[in-house]
């Protein structure tokens, strides 16, 4: 898990932004990049999941080989 040391800036009295350390910005962006893989990851297998799958040796037969 992440820990962030946000120093957040106002505007007007309300918050508006949050600044990061660049070590956290680069550790949270990996973080999001992974969890991007994996989310494409799990819709490419659900996508997948009722595909057809043919056995080796059924794939031989049907070549003759």
């Amino acid at each position: 898990m992440l820990t962030l040391h946000p120093n957040i800036l106002e505007r007007d009295g309300k918050k508006a932004f949050a600044v990061l350390p660049y070590e956290e910005f680069q550790n949270l962006q990996e973080e999001l990049d992974q969890y991007e893989d994996l989310k494409d990851l799990r819709a490419a297998k659900a996508e997948e999941a009722n595909a057809q799958v043919d056995s080796l040796s059924s794939v031989r037969s049907a070549l003759k080989i």
